[in-house]
């Protein structure tokens, strides 16, 4: 049996670059992993079977159209064995929610089923079944601080990064991807004022406010109360930057210490007990 904590994924930037032909939207996005996430257990079992368990168990779904069974049996038809597993999602973190619930689940299950059943995968390979699953799952599968451009597939580490602290607000309300894009006019590209490699935190948090996420204009028409999160993040004392990630409806807020976060965390969950509110540390 493995245990693994699929960890969600922020989108401290996105910048929409552009359009392919067969629709598919160009990105270029700087992405890291707080400390909190799913978790995912493989087990040894004669068939594949998933259980979904936690707080937002009942958000997910058909256990069948899940991406960690769908990374399962992709893996399966890919590595040509015959094993099967019992997986038991733990979820954590809110369903459509632009943190990369789904996929980091998919990439977990990946990692995990390629060691419980002896497959011996590389990296690579991962990878590349990972992009057929969904574009955020190859970073997922990387894990670590990165650069990740066109479609998903090309994945940049970096050579140091700061560790920090953000603070991940969602209201409740889930934001359709389909609907984010469908609003989306692309806008200039924005280049990196700096290198990021090697920045101290606060040097990062002013890189970044150069920066954006193209996705936040069109969510906020979609779903307005975006708005109404990212005004009560601003709000906290020693927020440095608040944004929305991915295609929303999930907000962050970034700070130095992780006291400020904490506070800012219980802060905003004391005014909205019903809201997921969390604080982690992020760093490489």
């Amino acid at each position: 049996m493995l245990t693994s904590v699929a960890r969600s994924k922020v989108n401290l930037f996105l910048h929409v670059t552009g359009k392919r032909a067969d629709g598919y939207h160009l990105l270029e996005s700087l992405v890291v992993f707080p400390d909190c996430g799913d978790r995912i257990t493989v087990k040894k079992g004669k068939e594949l079977t998933l259980e979904v368990i936690g707080r937002f168990s009942h958000l997910v779904g058909s256990t069948e159209e899940n991406l960690a069974m769908k990374a399962a049996y992709l893996l399966r038809s890919e590595s040509g064995t015959e094993e099967g597993a019992h997986i038991i999602l733990e979820k954590n973190l809110p369903v459509a929610a632009g943190i990369g619930g789904g996929s980091a689940d998919a990439a977990a299950t990946l990692k995990s089923l390629n060691i419980l059943w002896n497959i011996g995968f590389s990296e690579v390979q991962l990878r590349q079944i990972g992009l057929a699953l969904g574009a955020d799952v190859p970073v997922c599968l990387y894990g670590k601080p990165a650069i990740m451009s066109g479609v998903g597939e090309r994945i940049s580490g970096l050579r140091k990064f700061p560790k920090f602290y953000i603070l991940l607000v969602n209201s409740g309300i889930s934001v359709a991807t389909k609907n984010v894009f469908g609003r989306l006019e692309i806008a200039e590209k924005v280049s990196f004022p700096v290198d990021l490699n090697e920045l101290t935190a606060l040097e990062l948090f002013t890189s970044l406010a150069s920066m954006r996420n193209d996705l936040e204009t069109p969510a906020l028409e979609v779903a307005p109360v975006i708005g109404s999160v990212l005004s009560m993040i601003r709000e906290q004392k020693h927020c440095q930057l608040a944004r929305m990630s991915g295609s929303g409806a999930t907000c962050f807020g970034l700070f130095e210490e992780a006291e400020a976060a904490q506070i800012a965390a219980r802060d905003i969950q004391a005014h909205h007990p019903d809201w997921w509110v969390q604080a982690a540390a992020v760093g490489s």
